[in-house]
């Protein structure tokens, strides 16, 4: 059988006839199979947007042979004696505790927070009426945060290919669309993503693996760098080795870690508000039209030198998406963006945040504990700033020339906007190039600036990193690892994942 990689542009609103009458029109034959490998738009001239297809094409008409594949994850099963606790059921905790209960392992998966179907209830609840759950919200619960988000699955980390195969493997026999194995910019949907949690948790099950809700790690015991026990929902679990995925929300994981000895280093993270647009209007500025047969609703990724010191950029942005009260905590005011598959909402939500340094806000130097701290506060501020989770916001105009707005527009944000200065509740550093990185973003993308900002988005990223050895365990100690965004060394669910799943091979490597 031969092969062909071919190249080809179609119309948005191709179908999947056309797409075989075009391959067949170019090899001069219909005896062929394919599959599509990769798939991006082309926007780059408004009068021509077009798919860019990458398609692999199979017949015994054809010269040339198979390329080289993905080697698949070598996940070795071997009966062991080894237990392992593995504390929070986002992408890191959750398959690093998969792969090791495939190689063999006895684990148990810890999760503070409720299954997805409880979150699901919570959260309604919570739009609804104001009411924050504590372990069913946006931030804490199966899955983690991006259970309730766009479910982007790109990443800028290099070599995780077979990482990434076995993720990507994972979740569409999960549920999850095909299309996320060749999507330039795939995404998986808020909806899609309770029913992938829902049959993870069950393949996990099937397994032997043991998942416990509503379980907080609330300590550790250690022993001459050693942890024997860890201390969960009021009972001593002992076990071999340790796994901790907490995310960047759990302070206080974060503060008990510390208080066993475990070492941080503040790191650069980033901070800002959400900004929110009329999907329309992005279209329009995208695509020079309000709608495209094929496509979802238009995307922006925007970056901006700022005022030169502190780099702005887009972040999570949400086509077609809404923007919610991603609170951690009864007593901090927080937003996040998420989007269903469809992508079909009214509205387009974006992170619109500066670089920094924990030092850089504080003004002076920080341990670790302090910059937590130092956000914690923050976060407070605007809970104090609107009474609870009503969301501050001001016009992108505003913003700029420091007025507050008269008016309350439209918006997605479910539990109300109230109008307040951000440009001051915000730090001052912050202000200062968020307002240049605005500027840019108007010059490069016509009426950007005539939509909002509201709230704050101060969960790109942790602003603190675990010290840890190259194969994953925390400096220090014998046993245990922090792995995914709660380490400081990954961001978003396919590097959270990789995280968690290279921690878990190099145990299960080691012997256990």
């Amino acid at each position: 059988m031969g092969y062909r990689l071919i190249e080809l542009e179609m119309p948005t609103g191709y179908t999947d006839a056309e797409l075989k009458h075009r391959i067949a029109r170019d090899l001069r034959t219909n005896d062929f199979t394919w599959q599509i490998e990769s798939k991006s738009l082309d926007a780059r001239k408004k009068n021509r947007i077009h798919w860019l297809l990458r398609v692999a094409v199979h017949s015994a008409v054809l010269p040339g042979k198979e390329p080289e594949t993905v080697q698949p994850l070598q996940i070795m099963h071997k009966p062991r004696k080894s237990r392992v606790v593995v504390a929070g059921s986002g992408p890191a905790g959750f398959f690093a505790a998969l792969v090791l209960q495939l190689a063999g392992f006895d684990t148990i998966l810890l999760e503070r927070g409720a299954g997805v179907e409880e979150r699901v209830g919570g959260i309604e609840t919570f739009e609804r009426t104001g009411t924050f759950s504590p372990v069913a919200n946006y931030a804490f619960g199966e899955g983690g945060a991006g259970t309730f988000s766009d479910g982007k699955l790109t990443s800028r980390s290099k070599h995780i290919s077979a990482e990434r195969e076995f993720f990507i493997s994972e979740y569409i026999a999960a549920g999850a669309p095909p299309e996320i194995r060749y999507m330039t910019h795939p995404h998986v949907g808020s909806d899609n993503l309770r029913l992938v949690v829902k049959n993870l948790r069950e393949r996990y099950r099937s397994l032997g693996g043991e998942i416990r809700f509503r379980t907080t790690l609330d300590d550790l015991v250690v022993v001459n760098g050693r942890v024997t026990e860890a201390v969960a929902g009021g009972e001593f679990i002992p076990a071999e080795h340790f796994i901790i995925a907490p995310g960047h929300s759990a302070y206080e994981t974060y503060r008990m870690l510390m208080a066993r000895g475990v070492a941080f280093r503040t790191k650069n993270f980033a901070i800002g508000s959400r900004a929110e647009h009329t999907q329309e209007a992005i279209n329009r500025a995208q695509w020079g039209r309000s709608s495209l047969p094929g496509v979802k609703a238009a995307e922006y990724r925007l970056t901006s030198e700022g005022d030169g010191k502190h780099p702005v950029y887009s972040f999570c942005m949400c086509p077609g998406g809404m923007v919610v009260p991603a609170a951690t905590y009864p007593h901090l005011n927080i937003v996040n963006g998420m989007s269903n598959y469809r992508r079909n909402g009214s509205f387009a939500n974006a992170g619109f945040v500066a670089g920094v340094h924990p030092d850089q806000l504080a003004g002076r130097t920080v341990t670790p504990l302090e910059a937590l701290q130092w956000l914690e506060d923050l976060e407070h501020s605007f809970f104090t700033a609107t009474g609870g989770f009503a969301a501050p916001f001001c016009t992108m105009a505003g913003f700029l020339s420091g007025r507050e707005p008269r008016e309350i527009p439209a918006s997605s944000y479910p539990l109300g906007l109230v109008p307040a200065p951000l440009y001051d509740l915000l730090p001052a550093v912050v202000t200062a190039a968020l307002r240049e990185g605005l500027k840019d973003f108007e010059r490069r993308l016509p009426g950007y600036g005539d939509g909002i900002l509201l709230g704050l988005e101060s969960k790109t990223s942790s602003p603190i990193q675990v010290l840890r050895e190259p194969g994953g365990l925390c400096t220090g100690f014998e046993n245990l690892a922090i792995a995914g965004e709660g380490s400081g060394y990954a961001g978003g669910i396919v590097s959270s994942a990789a995280d968690g799943i290279r921690i878990a091979l190099r145990l299960a490597g080691s012997g256990g």
